[in-house]
């Protein structure tokens, strides 16, 4: 693959940012394998090439003929197999509509089609064991059931056009045995802080325990059976997530990963685990259908991090010859040093969360501005979240610059139903 140099990538938060990502999901509480290629009718591009579709030439310049008022969030792409008729991403979102199974409900059809215009729908933080479960009623991949459930979903965004990466997620720490019937596992006895919602409410985070070699393996293994359940269940492919302050996170830093084995204490042993589990989903299902998602210093869940200059340069070190389909950063601002050094360390697809408010209102135009200043430096993919929570018309609204729906916070988590799910309304 050629390496993309050009512009500069960013984590989508320096190490001092605050507690929380962008995404509801992830705050506890978003041909060629790995290559972005043009496809516009009769563009050819070279196997193996990161190409951005607004540039022969490299990220962030306009096509030759192309009219300049076109923004490049809604120029074609292709990513491994799927060809994406925009660069808007529908980030993962944890929405606590599952059943108590971790089954996904009929609603979640009709959800996830409403948004099928996104070029790629990531769907939401899914578990692959029942004791990586974080929150009440969010979905899981580890038994038939769970496929069928999925299938519905997949089936209905297949027919409204669309297309779907499913994230995989263990929560690690982030659990409680009102929850799951389990005890948490994590790399090391460090509990989370604060409390954990749970089907009784808010309760106080249990220490955690320490995850045995024989743990770790079965882990790793329950990654890659997850993963192939998923290509059962229609998804292209899937997104492992090692970010937000989750499991594969939790090994990553140093103040949750207190281990003295080959796991914990130096950088080489911290990245481990998570390359072990990206190598074996990549084992299972191929380079192609597999995302990584990252996110350098964000301080979600009660993470630290004081070493990520070292740390996740390392990771993708670890996992840029596997031919991934992307990576995926976390709260991403062309601003920070490391955005750039991440950007030209990673040969393949870059999608960019952009750092949008959180909490807060996000901005009138819901992150275009932020994405568009995240393609000019060397991104590939923008994902939005809490812009698409709200306007299952996002992309055509982003078109035609009309006003974005507010979001209403009370019904991003933890309620259920329609309300704030499937009911904020399209253009006319």
């Amino acid at each position: 693959m050629s390496t993309i140099t050009s512009g500069t990538v960013a984590p989508e938060r320096e190490t001092k940012a605050p507690a929380g990502p962008t995404e509801p999901a992830d705050r506890g509480t978003e041909a060629t394998a790995g290559a972005i290629a043009v496809t516009e009718p009769g563009a050819v591009t070279e196997p193996g090439a990161a190409v951005d579709a607004a540039s022969p030439t490299g990220p962030g310049a306009a096509p030759t003929g192309s009219s300049p008022a076109v923004s490049p969030l809604f120029r074609p792409a292709r990513l491994g197999a799927l060809r994406l008729p925009n660069r808007l991403v529908m980030a993962p979102m944890t929405r606590n509509r599952a059943g108590a199974t971790g089954v996904p409900e009929p609603i979640m059809a009709t959800y996830y089609a409403q948004r099928a215009t996104a070029g790629l729908i990531i769907a939401e933080a899914t578990t692959p064991n029942a004791v990586g479960a974080t929150y009440p009623d969010i979905p899981a991949m580890y038994d038939d059931s769970h496929v069928a459930g999925w299938r519905r979903v997949t089936s209905a965004v297949r027919e409204a056009g669309g297309r779907m990466f499913l994230q995989l997620q263990h929560g690690g720490r982030v659990g409680h045995p009102e929850t799951t019937g389990l005890h948490p596992l994590a790399p090391s006895p460090v509990p989370l802080p604060g409390t954990v919602f749970t089907p009784s409410g808010h309760r106080e985070a249990v220490v955690p325990r320490e995850m045995t070699a024989d743990q770790i393996d079965a882990t790793v293994a329950d990654f890659a059976a997850a993963a192939r359940r998923a290509i059962d269940a229609g998804f292209a492919g899937v997104e492992v997530h090692a970010a937000n302050g989750y499991l594969l996170h939790q090994f990553l830093s140093g103040a949750t990963n207190r281990r003295t084995d080959g796991y914990g204490g130096p950088v080489a042993h911290r990245i481990r685990f998570t390359v072990e589990v990206v190598r074996a989903v990549v084992e299972a299902i191929g380079p192609e259908r597999v995302g990584v998602r990252i996110a350098p210093g964000v301080t979600a869940n009660g993470m630290t991090e004081d070493d990520v200059e070292e740390v996740y340069p390392a990771l993708l070190e670890a996992l840029r010859d596997l031919g991934l389909a992307y990576l995926h950063v976390v709260f991403a601002d062309p601003d920070r040093p490391l955005f750039g050094t991440l950007r030209a360390a990673w040969p393949g697809t870059l999608v960019a969360n952009p750092a949008l408010p959180w909490p807060g209102p996000l901005p009138a135009d819901g992150g275009r501005a932020a994405g568009e200043r995240l393609l000019a430096a060397g991104a590939d993919l923008i994902a939005l979240g809490r812009s698409f929570l709200a306007n299952p018309d996002l992309v055509a609204r982003m078109r035609a610059g009309a006003a974005l729906n507010p979001i209403r916070d009370a019904h991003l988590m933890y309620v259920g139903g329609e309300t704030g799910y499937t009911d904020y309304p399209a253009l006319s």
